[in-house]
């Protein structure tokens, strides 16, 4: 009887053994496949608890979040990119994200600061749609989704009305070219409070052919820059001020050290910095100057990828 118990008992711990490793390896599960106005729209969830959004299949991973954990922020740039609210009045009143993705980073923002008043602006109302659908983006009176081309609506915008600007709008792997030029730098710049920050999310050099030039363009619109890259990914993560402020690795990790409460911020940004900080002075300063093409009527037309 005893022996009868036994292999029973290893029976099912086998076939329990197997459907956990099986839930384990699972590969991800498609939620959504659509098209948008640039191309596809993929979301998936994994078998961790992680839903990604993607603009072509393979491709790079537009956002990540995981679910119903608003304050959690799985990209590294995105973690390194909240080292901006260190440069810039704190808690901030008013913040302007261009680019929505699944809207990781309005979200972290909405949480975190409960004060704050947030734009974003996103060209394509299908993304806005599957960020609202598929990602828990709810927007209310402090959180507002404006649908529209990014360079049109900062041009718009009165001078000195935002505390922080976020620069995040990739279509597909790339910034659109209007959104790099120094032209549209500018602008961003004229809608920023003197005491502010731009904090722009680039793709590094292996992957970027304009890397330099975008570089060089960001150190011709601001008085001083700050750059911090993820060691663990191909972000690059520019800090633009618009004013003369030197500071050093040790001065901007101990300011991001600064920012609170832990139970938002989960990771040492102060390590961030120390690990990911590069001289601007000598890392910006090899590209050329990115301009509007000669006889651009308007700013805010799309420019093709």
């Amino acid at each position: 009887m005893r022996a009868e118990y036994i292999k029973c008992s290893r029976l099912v711990g086998t076939v329990f053994l197997s459907l956990w490793l099986g839930a384990c390896v699972q590969g991800p599960r498609d939620v959504y496949v659509g098209k948008g106005l640039f191309g596809d729209i993929i979301v998936y969830d994994n078998a961790q608890g992680f839903r990604t959004l993607e603009f072509e299949r393979g491709g790079g991973r537009q956002s990540v979040v995981k679910l119903g954990d608003p304050a959690h922020l799985e990209h590294e740039y995105t973690r390194i990119a909240m080292i901006g609210l260190a440069l810039a009045r704190h808690p901030p009143e008013r913040i302007l994200v261009v680019g929505l993705g699944g809207g990781v980073m309005p979200r972290f923002l909405h949480h975190a600061y409960p004060d704050s008043r947030i734009d974003v602006v996103e060209i394509d109302p299908s993304v806005l749609q599957v960020a609202e659908r598929y990602f828990g983006l709810r927007p209310d009176a402090r959180l507002h989704v404006h649908v529209g081309d990014g360079r049109a609506f900062i041009e718009r915008a009165k001078p000195a009305s935002y505390d922080l600007i976020f620069l995040d709008a990739f279509g597909g792997t790339v910034v659109p070219s209007h959104l790099a030029t120094v032209e549209f730098l500018g602008a961003v710049r004229a809608a920023l409070r003197s005491d502010g920050v731009v904090v722009s999310n680039l793709w590094g050099p292996n992957v970027n052919p304009r890397y330099h030039d975008m570089l060089s363009t960001q150190r011709a619109a601001f008085e001083a820059l700050q750059i911090v890259y993820a060691p663990h990914d191909v972000n690059v993560v520019v800090f633009g001020l618009p004013r003369v402020e030197s500071i050093t690795r040790a001065d901007l990790a101990a300011q991001a050290r600064r920012l609170g409460p832990v139970s938002v911020f989960r990771d040492d940004l102060g390590a961030l910095v120390e690990q990911g900080w590069l001289d601007a002075d000598r890392v910006a300063v090899h590209g050329k100057i990115l301009r509007d093409p000669a006889g651009k009527a308007s700013a805010g037309v799309r420019s093709p990828l």
